[in-house]
């Protein structure tokens, strides 16, 4: 049986950790941002990854923003260090610019694993910020 401290030493499952992640990012989520995090993965599946980013990354507002900085920051922490095809790695902090550098030299393996987290990573924010959103 597993005792008090050692469940609270004990390493969070990657779902613990984008759900962590999820949590803290939507703290203080607007009806727009919720808005906007709901209609995400349609916008990756029918366009892609980096087309999506762009699309957020152009628009003047906000929320826009704000989840592209969230979406940004999920990717380079869980690719941080990635080997790309040019030889560079995958950024451990990312800002839009080399975010995109990074998805553009990576193989096809990793922009599908980077599309695929991104997607789940969006249903954990959908979940937490319609909840905080009310």
């Amino acid at each position: 049986m597993v005792d008090q401290a050692q469940r609270k030493t004990a390493p969070l499952s990657l779902e613990q950790q984008r759900a962590a992640f999820a949590w803290q990012k939507v703290q203080g989520a607007n009806s727009e941002y919720t808005t906007l995090a709901k209609a995400a993965p349609a916008l990756i599946m029918n366009n892609g990854l980096m087309q999506t980013l762009a699309f957020y990354q152009d628009k003047d507002k906000g929320h826009h923003r704000v989840l592209l900085g969230h979406l940004v920051d999920w990717l380079a922490q869980r690719f941080g260090g990635s080997e790309l095809t040019n030889g560079e790695h995958y950024p451990a902090s990312a800002d839009f610019a080399s975010s995109m550098n990074a998805l553009l030299h990576a193989d096809a393996a990793l922009y599908r694993r980077a599309t695929d987290e991104s997607l789940v990573l969006l249903r954990w924010i959908r979940q937490f910020a319609a909840a905080v959103s009310r």
